[in-house]
């Protein structure tokens, strides 16, 4: 699964202008003024823009294509990518913070593809009572190979946010071919992995990893050619499993090679047998560093046992990595198709605990999430709590332990800390435009009813 993608809007910079203008008169900082009944709101990430910038692609909204709308231009120009800035820190003067009692795996969430997923990242933090969050999660396009190149700009905002700190994770999806997403037959799969095999499309790779190294994050996580055990993707295995795993050691050669890369390479099929069995996919230590699964809380009426002892479930997932020699992940997790499921979200989170993944990045949209998705109110509750003030390091001890589900129902116990807001039924967000949103970090929403109170 991957994440959605909106349509692209028409440019309208004459009411961008506008809305940015009416945004400064009603809000001067991030709580904005509730005494002119206007609240901010988490709104949808940003869509692709109309024009090359920065700005990375795309809305999550549910379980739907990565890929960019058709009518976005490629780039027109190849300038060179803006470097983040070295990532030892720099000494400011002021004390570091207190750390907190617990500890726990590496995590993060996908919130966003671009800038919008950065910001968003501080604000989840704040969700979580100051929880670390180390993991940063985005995708690359499967639309076309310009994007799967990494295109000028795409992850600079990525970058600078993998620099601010020594022990943080940038973890990227990598498409293994274009059209990633559009239905290709076997036959012509078939044609294109064998194409892989011999070579054919090393140049891209070797442009990504170049990318990769000129904007300083040359030690990113990537997770290549995800869920191969399933059918969704072009970059799927079951056509012909010899040659995508010929494939993907050519891609992983040809990207070690670069000077000056430290990638790991994350092997990520989706849970359980799906199309045909991961294990059949797998290409080789040699070229595996780390081993993956995307797990959801799928499909209806399948309890987490199940989804522990189902063939080429968790639990077949952390034995072969482990006689293997590798470190596990869960690069996706969330819910799905058994709702707001507070069982499972317990589960996931001590399963995590337990087996201490080298990282975990929940899918935070609906019907996914639990902080940017209001459908999820008790498993939210369940993560909130669980992960709060949570540092990132190693799990030690008792402070690692999920608590059991409380017998009756209660105050919360986590830290205080606020969400962001989300829209409330006397709510109406404004429709801004795209561009305003972006650089606002989400929608203004006017409580129209304070004012016919006049309040």
């Amino acid at each position: 699964m991957t994440p959605q993608q909106r349509r692209a809007r028409s440019r309208r910079p004459a009411v961008v202008a506008a809305a940015v203008a009416v945004a400064a008169a009603l809000a001067s900082g991030p709580g904005f003024a509730a005494d002119v009944g206007v609240a901010r709101v988490a709104g949808p990430p940003a869509p692709t823009p109309s024009i090359p910038v920065t700005a990375g692609p795309g809305t999550p909204a549910g379980p739907a294509p990565a890929t960019p709308p058709a009518d976005t231009p490629a780039p027109t120009a190849s300038p060179s990518v803006t470097p983040a800035p070295s990532r030892t820190p720099a000494a400011t003067g002021a004390p570091a913070p207190a750390p907190t009692a617990r500890s726990g795996p590496a995590f993060g969430a996908y919130l966003d593809y671009g800038p919008l997923g950065v910001a968003r990242m501080a604000l989840l933090s704040g969700w979580l009572g100051g929880a670390e969050l180390r993991v940063g999660h985005t995708y690359l396009p499967g639309d076309r190979w310009s994007n799967i190149e990494g295109r000028p700009g795409f992850l600079d905002a990525w970058a600078h946010w993998r620099a601010e700190k020594d022990d943080r994770m940038l973890v990227l999806n990598v498409p293994m071919l274009e059209r990633n997403e559009e239905g290709v037959p076997d036959a012509e799969v078939r044609r294109l992995l064998r194409q892989g095999a011999a070579g054919r499309f090393d140049h891209h790779f070797r442009a990504l990893a170049e990318r990769l190294v000129e904007a300083n994050v040359p030690d990113t996580v990537i997770v290549l050619g995800w869920e191969m055990n399933g059918i969704t993707y072009t970059h799927r295995c079951g056509p012909d499993p010899q040659a995508w795993k010929t494939y993907w050691k050519r891609i992983v050669t040809t990207m070690r090679a670069v000077p000056g890369q430290e990638f790991r390479f994350d092997f990520t099929p989706s849970r359980g047998r799906d199309a045909v069995p991961w294990t059949e996919c797998y290409p080789g230590d040699d070229t595996v560093d780390i081993i993956g699964m995307d797990s959801y809380d799928q499909p209806s009426g399948l309890s987490f046992d199940e989804q522990v002892t189902e063939p080429y479930g968790l639990q077949e997932h952390v034995d072969f990595a482990r006689s293997h020699g590798k470190p596990i992940s869960y690069p996706e997790w969330g819910l799905f198709r058994n709702g707001d499921n507070p069982e499972y979200m317990r589960r996931m989170l001590a399963w995590m605990d337990e087996h201490e993944p080298l990282y975990n990045t929940v899918t935070d949209y609906c019907p996914h999430g639990v902080w940017q998705c209001s459908k999820n109110p008790e498993a939210s509750e369940v993560y909130r709590a669980v992960l709060s003030g949570r540092t990132g390091g190693p799990a030690t001890g008792p402070t690692a332990t999920v608590p059991a589900a409380p017998a009756t129902s209660g105050p919360s116990t986590a830290p205080t800390a606020e969400p962001a807001p989300r829209p409330t039924a006397d709510c109406s967000p404004l429709d801004l435009g795209d561009w305003a949103e972006y650089w606002m970090g989400g929608k203004l929403c006017v409580r129209l009813n304070r004012w016919l109170r006049g309040s």
